[in-house]
């Protein structure tokens, strides 16, 4: 046991000074695009829009614009960084120790939460240069963000485990997280929807955990807040088993 967790605090300590020693391109590029965001779909656009679900454009979209950075920041951080140890020969060197399989994902994880949550907290931070936030449950709004961050985490890992260049590892984003994102209710509400199209919505994972969060801060949300931890806890499960299997096989590890 205390070999394991020595070599859970490794990795961690690993992978959380990776982010920190390229921290201007690890946290600072989310927090200027962020604040284009808040500049003008809060400001410019938002002035004309009105109110959304009774609540100012740029407060409805803040809640969003958050959980989108923390959720680019986990996934990105342990796709790059596990594929980087096979790219560079060492994860072999973590495969022979006698290092658990679900240690190895945990210990990644775990860095990709700690860069998905520093991300999250400078966003919030550069928020409140354009509005003043309101929180109506920090319970669900703490643990939507870390569950969020967890789940994205592991999605990241299998896409590390499965890429074969460094091309690869920009696939997933710009094809799959990116079009989610954007259609996930970070800029409107569904129910501006016709009924086809909300129920197309409703398929969008990430659309459920948009609206827990923003449930934590505004107190509304399209999707009953159950739903949405269900989904999430659901996903998580699922992914990680899938992880484990994966490591497990060796796949895109052992040849």
């Amino acid at each position: 046991m205390r070999v394991q967790l020595i070599a859970l605090a490794t990795i961690v300590r690993k992978e959380v000074t990776r982010f920190f020693r390229i921290w201007t391109q690890a946290l600072v590029p989310a927090v200027i695009t962020t604040t284009l965001y808040f500049v003008i779909f809060g400001n410019l656009i938002g002035r004309r829009i009105g109110e959304m679900e009774g609540f100012a454009y740029i407060d409805f979209i803040v809640p969003g614009l958050i959980l989108m950075s923390v959720i680019t920041a986990s996934y990105t951080n342990v796709s790059s960084s596990f594929f980087s140890a096979k790219f560079q020969d060492f994860i072999e060197e973590i495969l022979v120790s006698p290092t658990t399989n679900m240690v190895i994902i945990v210990g990644y994880v775990t860095g990709g939460v700690a860069r998905g949550l520093c991300v999250g907290v400078l966003v919030t931070l550069v928020s409140l240069l354009f509005t003043e936030l309101r929180v109506h449950n920090f319970m669900v709004l703490a643990s939507t963000v870390f569950l969020t961050a967890v789940l994205f985490s592991l999605a990241g890992m299998i896409n590390g485990i499965y890429a074969r260049t460094f091309d690869d590892i920009a696939l997933a984003p710009t094809f799959i997280l990116t079009p989610l994102t954007y259609l996930g209710g970070v800029f409107y509400s569904i129910r501006l929807l016709p009924d086809f199209w909300q129920g197309v919505s409703l398929a969008n994972p990430i659309l459920y955990m948009i609206n827990a969060f923003r449930h934590g801060f505004l107190g509304v949300s399209d999707i009953s807040l159950w739903s949405s931890y269900a989904l999430i806890f659901g996903a998580i499960v699922f992914l990680a088993w899938f992880c484990l299997h994966l490591l497990n096989r060796g796949h895109g590890i052992r040849t």
